[in-house]
């Protein structure tokens, strides 16, 4: 189904060759890519990196507040481009009391001050509306949210956390090293009952273990893009987000047209496809016409099986899963063995939502599927949620909705809480089924640490409703015979109109911000010193840490407006005790600040120099140890909470994402790295001790040489990097977190 080929290719006049008349670096211009980042860049050479400005910015309400704060306390006055503030993911205002929707009055008193574009709750989730509204062709979009991918529609969708947005918002920019491009060129069309997630899965599965798109950008072109809808472009687009590239871009044709027809904004529409020699870095091959309906297993999208493969085989391959689960949360006794019936595989829940699934044509085919079917009075149940209220009235008009809900389906409102963990939570050892955009450990909102523990598998919305037409017998919908002719979609602007604020280029100073009292300012930083000593609060031996290990999503978002409430559930799923040493290392740095002499730290500091002289100078702060930690959401709190609580650094062996790795700088925590191949035998209440590392960041050096003193008190030698930092992102480590960056400059 798919290929990968790891060396350049080059495309001429549409076909893949393997020499052209160009090098490689003139040609590589000719991708759509290069054409929109230079198009954005305002430094004067690539050679020193790229300094992108954004077209328009979006956020939700799990995030929005802390830019705004961030923004606010760096000398905010007006929003100085487009910046969509939507309410789609704590839109269940009984978790948290009041707090849930008082972050809603906090956002449309800021839309209303700065200047924004303000989406109540339930009217749409944050990537639908930017692709109905914000998207354009040629255009970049800047997201505080990982998902952010409008490549279909000829938009660069980047997503990255909260403090990349307030460099926008304060008109600087965003800053990174010209990426490779990776072709991926489609051929074929999918039969019937092959959707989005089906291509999505199995192209996640293909790239995220090997790294193969790593920071990279994804540009799809080829004969067979002509032959997939607008809706299933953007399924497969905003799915990309799981294979680690940085962001997408897909030729567009009239099929993209249509949509920014049907939206009313034909104007954002153009014509977009590489030159007639066009370089690129590495190439994927997908045979749409190979096709076969996919189901991804627990706790990622890249534990991929066709679900031929994964029924036959179930016992064994829940086996591994069951494995897993038990290495990661030792407690708890996930029994997925239990589905296997006479070889047959039964799902608890059917949920089809989100940006992924919720969009019309994967609800509109559900339907067809499920038409004059019954879901079953079993346990099965199925939930679907159309992406925006304006998809969700097309679907009423159709008779679409009248269907699902005869058939035993429920309709809920436009929500993105399924796809990480706020809504329709199973029942303990339940297995989920979602066409949403992740299943990594409770995104289905269990909780490991009380012994709650259940499985999310992702599937396409059209196996979703096979597998609710037979009562929750897993299958594919390539399995099942039924009548579909699409219907076309008719965008109604005007139920916006009604509720959307559309406050862009109407900044009012005079406006007050409405702060509930869980809205607080973030805690004082602190220059980086001139010497670091940090304490191994977490040491994690996984191969992949995800963000919401390290910040778990769901009800504990509610408290993403409150810096010390949030930071109290760091780690709290995967290291428990992790909050509880990080304050304790914290109550000692601020003794040291106080110009005590805490015995830990005279003890410490004297294996490596003179105690009496190093604690004027020596930071102390704790820090988490991580194979490759990053993975997943773009939340800025998966690393502010660390700094919240204390953390000066991070020592991997490879961030998972740019984008987290660019939120620890950001915060001012040092991303080491080790050399490759190296070991780090060392565990929770050892210490690494940096010295000069002031001076050598000042230097612009990249290697330092570091001392680890074990708990026994014997002392080794280390060797870290933090490689590839910017001139920007060294003056923000240097003064302890991009807030602190913004005030020394407005001064």
């Amino acid at each position: 189904m798919i290929k990968l080929t790891s060396h350049g290719v080059y495309l001429v006049d549409g076909k893949v060759a393997d020499s052209a008349p160009l090098s490689p670096a003139e040609a590589r211009k000719n991708t759509i890519a290069y054409s929109i980042l230079n198009a954005h860049n305002t430094a004067k050479s690539d050679d020193e990196g790229m300094k992108i400005r954004f077209d328009a910015l979006v956020s939700h309400d799990i995030t929005y507040v802390g830019i705004i704060q961030t923004a606010r306390a760096s000398g905010l006055r007006e929003f100085p481009i487009p910046y969509a503030m939507t309410n789609c993911h704590n839109s269940l205002c009984a978790v948290g009391g009041t707090i849930n929707e008082d972050d809603h009055v906090f956002g449309l008193s800021a839309a209303k001050k700065y200047g924004g574009i303000y989406v109540p709750a339930n009217q749409s989730v944050i990537h639908s509306y930017a692709r109905e509204e914000l998207t354009g062709c040629g255009k970049m979009i800047l997201g505080s949210d990982s998902h952010t991918r409008y490549g279909s529609l000829g938009t660069m969708g980047v997503g990255e956390g909260g403090p990349e947005l307030v460099k926008q918002l304060l008109k600087n920019t965003y800053d990174i090293k010209a990426p490779e491009v990776v072709l991926v060129y489609l051929t074929g069309a999918p039969k019937k009952g092959i959707g989005p997630h089906d291509v999505a899965i199995a192209l996640v599965g293909a790239t995220f273990g090997n790294g193969f798109v790593k920071n990279k950008v994804l540009e799809f072109v080829g004969p067979g893009v002509k032959n997939l809808p607008i809706d299933f472009r953007n399924g497969i687009d905003v799915m990309t987000t799981e294979t680690t590239c940085l962001s997408s871009i897909w030729e567009t044709d009239e099929i993209t047209k249509g949509h920014y027809d049907a939206h009313g904004r034909s104007e954002e529409y153009k014509e977009l496809r590489p030159g007639n020699v066009a370089y690129y870095d590495a190439m994927i091959e997908i045979d749409l016409s190979k096709m076969e309906s996919m189901i991804a297993l627990p706790f990622h999208p890249s534990n991929a099986y066709t679900i031929h493969e994964f029924v036959e085989n179930a016992d064994e391959i829940l086996a591994k899963v069951e494995e897993e689960a038990k290495k990661k949360f030792g407690k708890c006794n996930l029994d997925l063995r239990s589905k296997v019936k006479d070889g047959k595989v039964y799902a608890d829940q059917g949920i089809i939502a989100g940006c992924s699934g919720g969009m019309f044509d994967s609800i509109d085919e559900a339907s067809a599927i499920l038409k004059d079917q019954s879901t079953g009075n079993g346990y099965f149940s199925l939930s679907v949620y159309p992406t925006s209220v304006p998809v969700s009235l097309e679907l009423t008009k159709i008779g679409v909705t009248a269907d699902l809900l005869q058939a035993g389906a429920v309709i809920k409102p436009s929500f993105c809480g399924p796809c990480f963990g706020a809504g329709d939570v199973p029942a303990n050892n339940g297995l989920s089924l979602r066409h949403t955009t992740r299943n990594f450990p409770n995104r289905e909102g269990s909780k490991p640490g009380e012994g709650q523990l259940s499985g999310v598998a992702l599937m396409d919305a059209r196996s979703i409703a096979a597998t609710a037409r037979n009562g929750g017998v897993i299958t594919a919908a390539t399995d099942v015979d039924y009548d579909y002719t699409p219907h076309d979609y008719h965008f109604d602007k005007s139920v916006y109109g009604k509720r959307v604020y559309y406050g862009y280029g109407k900044a009012d100073p005079s406006v007050e911000l409405i702060l509930g009292p869980n809205i607080t300012d973030w805690p004082t930083q602190y220059d980086l010193s001139d010497n670091l000593l940090v304490k191994l609060a977490a040491v994690i031996r996984d191969p992949v840490t995800t963000t919401d290990e390290l910040i778990p999503s769901g009800e504990t978002s509610s408290y993403r407006s409150n810096p010390l409430r949030l930071s109290e559930f760091a780690l709290s799923r995967r290291v428990p005790e992790y909050v509880g040493r990080s304050k304790a290392v914290s109550a000692t740095e601020a003794d040291r600040r106080d110009n005590k002499k805490p015995e830990e730290l005279m003890r410490v500091l004297s294996a490596v120099g003179n105690a009496d002289e190093l604690i004027n100078n020596t930071q102390f702060g704790s820090c988490v140890f991580a194979n490759k930690p990053g993975d997943g959401s773009a939340r800025e709190q998966a690393a502010s909470c660390q700094k919240v609580l204390g953390g000066f650094a991070n020592i991997c062996y490879e961030f998972a994402t740019k984008r987290y790795r660019s939120n620890c700088i950001n915060w001012g925590i040092l991303p080491f790295t080790l050399p490759e191949g190296a070991e780090f035998p060392y565990a929770e209440g050892d210490y690494v001790y940096v010295g000069n590392i002031r001076q050598a960041i000042i230097d612009g050096k990249e290697e330092f040489s570091a001392k680890v003193i074990r708990a026994d008190g014997s002392v080794e030698d280390i060797t870290l990097y933090v490689k590839g930092l910017t001139e920007d992102e060294k003056e923000i480590i240097l003064c302890g977190c991009l807030m602190n960056y913004y005030k020394k400059h407005s001064n």
